[in-house]
């Protein structure tokens, strides 16, 4: 099933925007960015770079493991901009844990919507 091209990311001006709005949620193995979109729906983006993950299967993996979760949280996602960076490469074992991450930072997103005033 693929990722629908309205809940994704997809020029420059995008990502700088949520980059530059500041507001981040960090985990262990993770890193969110947030910024409120003013749509009906969430939108996500995803930052794995070759440095992080010299495999393309792995970079694939890891992305494939954070859409299926946006896909689960997209309502609690409603109206936001998120971009995803991974700090470390993960793959089957750790993917449990990261999915776990992933519902834990969506719900501290929730202080970006909050803090829009920027």
């Amino acid at each position: 099933m693929r990722f629908p091209r309205q809940l994704r990311l997809l020029k420059t001006d995008e990502y700088s925007s949520v980059f530059s709005f500041r507001c981040a949620v960090n985990g262990p193995a993770l890193r969110l960015h947030g910024k409120p979109n003013g749509l009906a729906h969430g939108r996500l983006g995803l930052v794995i770079g070759r440095k992080l993950a010299k495999q393309a299967v792995r970079r694939n993996y890891m992305k494939r493991v954070i859409r299926a979760a946006f896909r689960e949280q997209q309502q609690q996602l409603a109206g936001l901009d998120v971009v995803v960076w991974p700090r470390a490469c993960f793959g089957r074992e750790q993917a449990a844990a990261v999915r776990v991450e992933l519902q834990r930072l969506f719900g501290k997103l929730d202080r970006c919507r909050a803090s829009s005033s920027h």
